[in-house]
């Protein structure tokens, strides 16, 4: 086993591998450059002799002895020239190992010199994913492959942070959230326990109530994470027929409010899940609803075609919004003061689904603050295709269990 240790192969590493095809394409080329030369000085580098025919100048006959030693002369010449070349060729082929062997030592040292700054983002990129996400590589020089491959890298290491703090921020929210309701059901068990005088009706309803609410927060997380998954059928919808849809469903809700809702749109095809594009509206609207003016207020719901993408738009009145508030209402569990009924607190969750029920179809979510008070919410979609049809199988699109969970 211990010879074997000592025998075993190097690694096949990359500094390895770029070694070995140095030293290959210069003993490829160191060949080449060897075989060439020496087709060329042996078809160059020949012995001429000119040879009379037999009978000289005068015309008597030449002498045959000094012919027979012209051509000892000449073969000695011949064997002497290919001996040399011969010779030559040994001496190159001897360099040409030599050399071939120093291209190993300079390749090796050549590939570690190219290599030295994907170690250094290597062990950087070690330390930062084992301590802190906020560092970056920053490799300095100029402008390069290597440069581009850092700053790709310190570009998703940023994603991944702020990914990562979302998620930290999420679970935190979510826990509290759960946990609320939890701890007054405990509480009023508590206070009921030690109560003999109880109401029990009372008891009862308060439970049912904070019960409802651990459900609904539970179902809202739950079609969150269906979104973020983006585990649903896409079919083709239309965004006027959804907004009449979840407008119909919401109208007690805005009798109650005394909120009125004026629905108006034009033909506004897209491909998607009409379950979750239907809870998208649904939830804009219920906002748009319940965050309004205290008497007669207004929500306008405007589904609208553009080239190549499909707008729909949820504008209601109420309380000035500044853009920093307009711009965190989408993150799951913001409130705030600001937005003013408190008597439906929600889940916190309403715009945070609208938003990633909305990236799960790779669109885009805005919010805009209107001029004399309320928000703007408008829903950018890819519009479907001209020659894309309903799929009857699918003409009665599923209800998700979640449908309640608006914010």
């Amino acid at each position: 086993m211990a010879s074997a240790r000592v025998f075993r192969l190097p690694a096949r590493t990359v500094r390895l591998r770029l070694t070995l095809l140095y030293s290959c394409l210069f003993a490829i080329s160191g060949f080449a450059l060897l075989a060439a030369t020496y087709l060329i000085f042996r078809g160059s580098s020949g012995v001429d002799l000119i040879v009379s025919s037999g009978t000289s100048h005068h015309g008597a006959p030449a002498n045959p002895e000094v012919l027979q030693q012209v051509r000892r002369m000449y073969a000695a010449s011949v064997a002497r020239n290919r001996h040399d070349l011969h010779r030559g060729l040994i001496q190159s082929g001897i360099a040409l190992a030599i050399m071939s062997v120093i291209s190993v030592a300079l390749g090796w040292l050549v590939a570690g010199r190219v290599l030295r700054p994907v170690r250094t983002m290597t062990t950087k990129a070690r330390q930062i994913s084992e301590h802190d996400l906020s560092e970056r590589l920053a490799l300095p020089g100029p402008r390069d492959e290597l440069k581009d491959l850092a700053d790709t890298i310190d570009g998703l290491l940023a994603r991944v942070q702020a990914h990562v703090a979302e998620q930290q921020r999420f679970a935190a929210n979510a826990s509290h959230e759960l946990r609320t309701p939890l701890a007054i059901t405990q509480t009023m068990l508590e206070v009921a326990r030690s109560d003999p005088r109880r109401d029990t009706d009372q008891l009862l309803r308060r439970l049912h109530d904070v019960n409802a609410r651990a459900i609904e927060l539970i179902d809202a997380l739950l079609l969150l994470s269906r979104a973020d998954r983006r585990s649903f059928a896409r079919d083709h919808v239309d965004l006027s027929l959804i907004a009449e849809e979840a407008t119909e469903a919401l109208l007690p809700l805005a009798e109650k409010h005394d909120v009125t809702i004026e629905t108006s749109g034009e033909l506004t095809a897209t491909i998607g899940s009409h379950a979750l594009l239907l809870q998208l509206t649904t939830n804009l609207v219920h906002n748009a609803i319940v965050h309004n003016l205290p008497e007669r207020g207004s929500v306008q719901v405007t589904a609208t075609a553009h080239p190549g993408q499909v707008v729909l738009t949820v504008a209601n009145t109420g309380d000035t919004i500044t853009p920093q508030l307009a711009s965190r209402l989408s993150e799951p569990f913001v409130r705030g003061t600001e937005r003013i009924h408190t008597d439906h607190a929600g889940t916190g969750l309403g715009l945070a689904i609208v938003k990633r029920i909305t990236h799960a179809h790779d669109g885009t979510l805005i919010l805009t603050p209107r001029t004399g008070g309320g928000l703007c919410a408008a829903v950018h979609l890819t519009a479907a295709p001209p020659g894309a049809q309903a799929d009857p199988a699918r003409s009665t699109p599923e209800r998700d269990a979640s449908s309640s969970a608006s914010g």
